[in-house]
This record gives structure tokens, sequence and C-alpha cells, in this order.
């Protein structure tokens, strides 16, 4: 998908957008969440398996459209959550209430994204070996998450849940059962590089993504935001607030056949018949849409 494939689903046509992404697109800035929607645009496919941690109510909160076209796309879509929101989430195929550590559904996936759910884990060597258990030899794990230094960050490990609350209400409008504790635990590159590569994982690709957010819902402050965020970028520094965008790609690949093509590893040809049963045609879904809304409780656990 384009950026403005995506832009345009997002906030419709830009003929009619609010004065928000107006002012972005004219400053040539894409919020992080543009970002990571852009790249998992990328990394579905049609044969893809995509568990998704820690989705919640909404694959992509701000962006609904994009979100049913990629769970629409791919082969199977699950969701891990250990909160009871998973089960407002209608778009998924499969679901389970539970951490990582606790979810053991008997195969593995192509693609495991996090979205916003690094910075609540509290034990992360062994939700990064959960994940290694989880994802099939060359399947990605996608984290998006905050940065531990960045002032934000820096204020929440200060503040009580009470204050998060309150100020995330008046910034973004969110809702209580929304906000986490917050943990910090694996929110640097350095931290994420480390844990992945010990699991079996390589980093593929990593970005820090400047965030001119703080203050979205009031024009004049985020005026001042992107203005900013021009300024350091046009001498070379990096905005203080940033998120952390991670792509690790799971396993060794083996060395290549005499005639120059990569063998397969053993465990990749066992794991292709153990795959999550797959989505059913769109036009054999339920019209009422409670196929789809229904908690499915047969996942096994540990």
């Amino acid at each position: 998908m384009t950026k403005k494939g995506l832009l345009t689903l997002k906030y419709g046509d830009p003929g009619n957008w609010s004065w928000g992404p107006r002012l972005r697109d004219k400053a040539g800035y894409l919020t992080p969440d543009d970002i990571y929607e852009l790249a998992v645009c990328d990394l579905v496919h049609p044969d893809t398996d995509w568990l998704d941690v820690g989705c919640g109510r909404d694959l992509f909160s701000q962006n609904p459209k994009t979100a049913k076209i990629l769970a629409a796309r791919c082969r199977s879509l699950t969701g891990l959550d250990p909160s009871a929101n998973i089960f407002e989430n209608p778009l998924l195929q499969h679901r389970h209430q539970g951490t990582m550590q606790e979810f053991s559904p008997g195969y593995r996936y192509d693609l495991i994204t996090l979205r916003m759910v690094a910075e609540h884990v509290t034990d992360p060597k062994d939700a990064v070996e959960a994940l290694a258990h989880l994802t099939r030899p060359g399947g990605r794990v996608v984290i998006y998450t905050v940065n531990k230094w960045s002032p934000a960050s820096l204020v929440a490990a200060m503040t009580p849940m009470a204050v998060h609350h309150a100020v995330k209400h008046v910034l973004w409008k969110a809702e209580e059962r929304d906000t986490f504790p917050t943990a910090y635990k694996m929110n640097t590159r350095s931290t994420l590089k480390r844990l992945f590569q010990t699991a079996g994982f390589r980093e593929e690709s990593f970005r820090y993504l400047d965030d001119t957010r703080i203050f979205h819902r009031f024009k004049w402050l985020n005026i001042i935001e992107l203005a900013a965020w021009r300024a350091l970028k046009w001498i070379g520094l990096r905005y203080p607030e940033n998120c952390l965008f991670g792509i690790y790609v799971y396993g060794v690949a083996a060395q290549p056949r005499s005639g120059g093509q990569p063998m397969e590893a053993a465990s990749d040809l066992a794991a292709r018949d153990d795959r999550p049963p797959s989505a059913p045609r769109q036009d054999e879904r339920a019209s009422d849409g409670q196929h789809l809304r229904a908690p499915l409780t047969a996942s096994p656990t540990r």
C-alpha cells in the first residue's frame, strides 16, 4: 500500500482532511502509527498466518479501514491479550485471553506484531523466548513501542497510574480501560537487539520514529511541535520524543544448494502442515458478523 493510499483510507479524501492531517502532510511528516501501518501492510500476504499480541479491541486503533483490509487479506488472524478487551475485537478469527508465556497453540506464525506492548512487559527474557516458540523459521516479529528515554516515558515512569489516566484523557481522550501499567524493561534498541539475538532472531531493520503527537489535539501547540521537529531535522538532530520500531527475523538460513537456491530448514518443512486454521472466504463470513465477534475458547494453553 502506498503512503497516499493509506492516508486516504485513514483520513478520507485529501480535500476533506481536518487541520491535523493537513498540517502533517504539509510538513512532510508521517506519524509513528502511519509508518507502522505501512510496514504491516507490506508484511501481510494471502499466505500469512498473523498473530497480533496485545491487540485489544483494535488492530489499528486510528485506522480501522486498513485493519479490515489486512484481516481479510491474510490466511489467518489470531489475537492474544491478557485484557478482556480482546473479546470486543471484531476482526479476529481466533483469540486467546492470556500472556505470551501462557499461549501454546501447537503451531507457529509467519508474522507476530506487538503494537505498544513491549513497554508493559515485566519479564522480557521470557516474553522473547515465548515469541521464538511462536515464530516460524524465517518469520518476523514487529516491535513498535515507546522509547524509554523519551520525555513522555521518563515522566510516566515517575508518576502513578492515576496521573497516567488523567493526562492521557486530557491529551488524547484515552479511556481508562485502555491504560495499563508500564515497565520499560525492553525499551531501548540495544536491549531489544540483545534479547532477540539471544532467542535466535536477527535484527532485520530498526528505526527511531519521531513523535509529534503529544499535543496533536491542540492546533497551535501541534504547529509548534511540527516546527520544532522540522528545525531539529534540518540540523540533523533526532526529535527527543520518539518511538522504537524494529523487525526481527527468526532462525538462521541454511547453506544454499549447489543450484544456488537456499535449502529450507527441516523445522520449517515440518511446521508447514501445522498452521492455524485459515480464515473463511469473505463471502463465507456470517452476514451479521457473529462469526467474527464470538469469543473462541478452543485455543489450548499450557
